[in-house]
């Protein structure tokens, strides 16, 4: 029976979004979805630098991301976190073949 719950089979240990992010308001979600994105094109970048798909580089702490956010773009508007969250899309689709490919060779995507 299908649920809410999320759960995997890959990395089942996988550290939680900061309660920062889970409490943001409907009305600013777009920083929300900036920062899982900057997490998302940051971890497929080191599974191919690394060459590895250990839980640990495919599910890091989420320490980067928020820094990346914090650093470059907490005090930007709106529309430019929208656009760096689609340059963050971008680079993360150009690494996913070859993260991908890294990952299912271990078993673990």
């Amino acid at each position: 029976m299908p649920t809410l719950e999320r759960s995997s089979d890959v990395c089942p240990e996988r550290p939680a979004e900061p309660v920062w992010m889970q409490e943001i308001p409907l009305r600013q979600a777009y920083q929300r979805v900036l920062v899982q994105d900057i997490y998302r094109a940051q971890n497929l970048e080191r599974i191919v630098e690394t060459g590895s798909c250990a839980c640990e580089i495919r599910f890091p702490s989420w320490d980067d991301a928020e820094g990346a956010f914090r650093e470059r773009h907490a005090s930007d508007e709106r529309w430019e976190m929208l656009q760096a969250s689609d340059a963050y899309n971008r680079r993360a689709s150009a690494v996913r073949p070859a993260a991908k490919a890294i990952c299912e060779a271990a078993g673990n995507w």
